[in-house]
C-alpha cells in the first residue's frame, strides 16, 4: 500500500510539473558512451560506423519509475570524412508519461592541427509525448481531483552543438539539443506546459599512468530553467585496453559504480549502478538505478584500431 501511495505522489508531481515547467530530459550515468544524444557535433567523431544502445531503469522496486532506452547510430561520410551523419532515438517513460525523441544529427569537422579536430553539429527531429492519466494508481477510486483520459502531441525539434578533441587525449563540448521552447496544451486540464532549453557542457582527459593503465576523469553539466543544476563527475580506469572500472558522483543526487569490457575489437559492454543520496534513496522501495550499454563498431578493411578509444 505504501508503495502505491508513493507512486501516486510521484506521478501526480510529474503531471503537475508537466503543466507548469518542462520535464528534465533523460539522464545517464554512462554519458561518455552516449554523447550524440545530447551533442550532434559528436556524430562521426569516432571515425567508424558506431552503434550504441543503452537501457536505464531508475529507482528499481518502485512501480512506474523512470525507464529509458536509447539507440544511436553514426558514421563519417564522404571521401574527406569531414562530414558526420547520425540517427538518435530516445524513449523515456515515467509514470503516466511516455516520450519518444528521434533526431537526425549532422556534423562538420575542421582539422585545426595535426591532432586537433573541431566539429559543429545540427540536430533536427521530433518529439512525441503521450500522457495517460488512466495509468495513475488511485488510492481512492473515482477521486474527482485526478484527471482522466489521455493526451498525445507531436512537436518538432532542432538543436546545435560544438565539440573539440585533441588526438585521443582530451575533449570538450557544449550543446543545446532542444532549441524550440514548444508550448503543449493539456486539453484535459486546459493548462499549458512549456519545454525549456537544456544546456550541456562535457569534457574529459586521458592520463597514461602506466603502459597498461589509463585514467580518465570526465564531467557533464546540465542546466535548464526551472530545475536544479546537474553536475556529474566521473573517474574511469582502463586496464590492459580491455577492462574499464570507475566511479561517479552526481551532485547532491547519487553515487555510482561503472564497469565495461572490450569483448572484441568492435564490441563493448558497459554496466552502471546508481545509489541515491537523497531521501528517496533511503526508502525500502528504491533499490537503486541500473544501466546496460552495448556498443558495436564496424571498421574498414584497411584500418585497424591500435587501442580502444576512451571517448
Amino acid at each position: 500500500m505504501k508503495n502505491k501511495i508513493l507512486l501516486l505522489v510521484i506521478s501526480i508531481s510529474t503531471t503537475f510539473c508537466l503543466e507548469s515547467f518542462a520535464q528534465q530530459e533523460a539522464q545517464y550515468t554512462q554519458y561518455m558512451y552516449n554523447t550524440m544524444s545530447i551533442n550532434p557535433a559528436y556524430a562521426g567523431s569516432r571515425e567508424v560506423l558506431s552503434v550504441v544502445g543503452l537501457y536505464r531503469t531508475q529507482w528499481v522496486g518502485l512501480e512506474g519509475a523512470p525507464e529509458t532506452q536509447t539507440l544511436g547510430v553514426h558514421s563519417p561520410i564522404g571521401s574527406s570524412e569531414k562530414l558526420g551523419l547520425g540517427l538518435s532515438i530516445v524513449n523515456d517513460n515515467i509514470g503516466p508519461t511516455h516520450e519518444t525523441n528521434f533526431d537526425i544529427d549532422l556534423s562538420y569537422t575542421l582539422h585545426t592541427s595535426d591532432e586537433g579536430r573541431f566539429s559543429f553539429g545540427l540536430k533536427a527531429g521530433g518529439h512525441l509525448m503521450n500522457i495517460n492519466y488512466d495509468e495513475l494508481d488511485r488510492y481512492n477510486e473515482g477521486d474527482a481531483l485526478l484527471p482522466t483520459g489521455s493526451i498525445s502531441e507531436f512537436s518538432p525539434n532542432v538543436g546545435v552543438g560544438l565539440y573539440y578533441r585533441h588526438a585521443d587525449r582530451w575533449y570538450v563540448g557544449v550543446s543545446a539539443p532542444n532549441l524550440l521552447e514548444t508550448e503543449h496544451l493539456d486539453e484535459i486540464s486546459l493548462s499549458t506546459a512549456k519545454e525549456r532549453i537544456h544546456y550541456y557542457l562535457i569534457g574529459g582527459y586521458v592520463f597514461d599512468l602506466t603502459e597498461n593503465l589509463k585514467f580518465k576523469p570526465a564531467f557533464l553539466g546540465k542546466a535548464v530553467e526551472g530545475a536544479p543544476l546537474q553536475v556529474d563527475l566521473t573517474a574511469n580506469f582502463l586496464i590492459n585496453d580491455k577492462l574499464t572500472l570507475g566511479a561517479a558522483y552526481r551532485w547532491s543526487a547519487s553515487i555510482s559504480a561503472l564497469a565495461g569490457f572490450q569483448i572484441t575489437e568492435g564490441l563493448m559492454i558497459g554496466l552502471a549502478y546508481d545509489k541515491e543520496t537523497t531521501e528517496l534513496g533511503k526508502t525500502k522501495f528504491n533499490s537503486g538505478s541500473y544501466e546496460v550499454m552495448l556498443r558495436f563498431e564496424l571498421f574498414k578493411k584497411d584500418s585497424k584500431i591500435i587501442s580502444p578509444r576512451f571517448f
